[in-house]
């Protein structure tokens, strides 16, 4: 018979020894591990009280940035979510009105701006695909929950507040997410 490839290997069929029939080295092996670990250093962190050290790479988090101004830097033009591989990323684009050149940069904004937590693979795609410099991933960490519905952020979650020393509390935006998701149905086809 002819081999298509040298991949191929010889198998041996070597007969166990009455040491490995009975396991006590492997046995003795794997108490000397549990032995050596437990009288080794401690590497529980007590989180919250604590936060552990994160990379300097760490992505987490996104942010919606706001300009000099105070006004959103978002454009809708929708680059973000192309990029995105998970397809986390909805938005609904929207013209500005006259007197609102405070709020928004150019002519359009999005009105509907959502990532959906769950689905993000925190890759970073929407942050370098972004022309305007408008979306970035911090160092805040995604906060945990039971339910599947907080995990959509919104604009009111995403967007950063105009006083940049402010901390955005995330416990109330997400209750203030919920309570839109549930009220205002002509995007639930999205999530």
């Amino acid at each position: 018979m002819q081999k298509l490839t040298n991949r191929s290997k010889v198998v041996s069929n070597k007969r166990m020894t009455l040491m490995e029939k009975i396991f006590l080295p492997a046995i003795l092996g794997g108490m000397f591990i549990t032995i050596k670990h437990f009288f080794g250093k401690k590497v529980t962190i007590n989180y919250p009280d604590q936060n552990r050290e994160f990379s300097k790479v760490y992505r987490g988090q996104h942010v919606l940035k706001r300009d000099d101004q105070g006004r959103e830097r978002c454009t809708a033009c929708g680059l973000c979510a192309v990029a995105c591989p998970a397809e986390a990323i909805t938005m609904i684009a929207a013209e500005r009105k006259p007197g609102e050149e405070h709020l928004y940069r150019e002519e359009k904004y999005a009105e509907v701006y959502e990532i959906n937590m769950l689905r993000c693979i925190f890759c970073g795609d929407c942050e370098d695909a972004c022309p305007k410099e408008a979306i970035f991933l911090t160092d805040r960490i995604v906060k945990s929950d039971y339910e599947r519905e907080p995990f959509v952020y919104g604009k009111n979650i995403l967007v950063e507040p105009m006083d940049p020393g402010k901390r955005i509390d995330i416990s109330v935006r997400q209750t203030e997410n919920v309570r839109i998701f549930k009220t205002d149905r002509r995007f639930a086809h999205n999530r």
